[in-house]
């Protein structure tokens, strides 16, 4: 679930600045999840990163992109 799913009320009824906030918000919280599950994949062996359908390769480069990159 992705932290604007999370979200239990319709940001459209917010005034806008709000929108803004809680978009910029659930922004911030995407960029940390990425971060953080892209260091906890850079510290898998390779037997957990089979278990996930990695090669050591594929797992590399996604764990040294930037958190901002989708």
């Amino acid at each position: 679930m992705s932290p604007a799913e999370t979200l239990a009320f319709r940001p459209a009824a917010l005034p806008p600045l709000s929108r803004l906030l809680v978009a910029a918000a659930v922004r911030v919280l995407e960029w940390e999840t990425r971060h953080r599950t892209r260091k906890a994949l850079a510290r898998l062996d390779s037997h957990a990163l089979r278990d996930v359908g990695l090669d050591a390769l594929s797992a590399e480069a996604e764990a040294t992109r930037p958190f901002w990159r989708d």
